[in-house]
């Protein structure tokens, strides 16, 4: 077994808590008791967010192989991240909503990034992984 490989118990739970934080977030947004423009607001931020983390985790790790990154990207892709959680604390600061749905929108969100974070790492380990075997 390759030092390097991702176990799959790793695997499973990343995908988990990046399901279950998409998930779980996605169905309080459709079970609450807001206009359709502020649902729309939540479900921006959400997509928004998970396409920032995965690019700032693509990124960090391209620095780290030494694979040719501009400076520009990388730092728009730590703006976009923070100003991600930043809008949903934002929004939520503001919201009409009880301190549990608050609080349960915001640790869907975050369970959400962290997974997909998680899962851009190990799709990355494992065609790297691939890629070594073959050759």
């Amino acid at each position: 077994m390759n030092n390097n490989q991702t176990s799959t118990a790793f695997v499973a739970t990343s995908w988990i808590g990046l399901l279950t934080g998409m998930i779980g977030y996605l169905i309080g947004l459709y079970r609450a008791e807001m206009e359709l423009n502020e649902k729309g607001y939540y479900f921006t931020i959400l997509m928004f967010g998970l396409f920032s983390v995965i690019s700032l985790q693509k990124t960090v790790r391209d620095k780290m192989e030494k694979i040719q990154t501009t400076d520009l990207y990388y730092m728009i892709c730590w703006f976009s991240t923070i100003l991600s959680i930043v809008l949903l604390v934002i929004g939520l600061w503001n919201a009409e909503l009880l301190p549990s749905e608050k609080g349960f929108f915001a640790f869907g969100f975050l369970m959400a990034l962290f997974g997909a974070i998680a899962v851009q790492k190990n799709t990355r380990d494992m065609i790297q992984n691939h890629n070594i075997i073959d050759k």
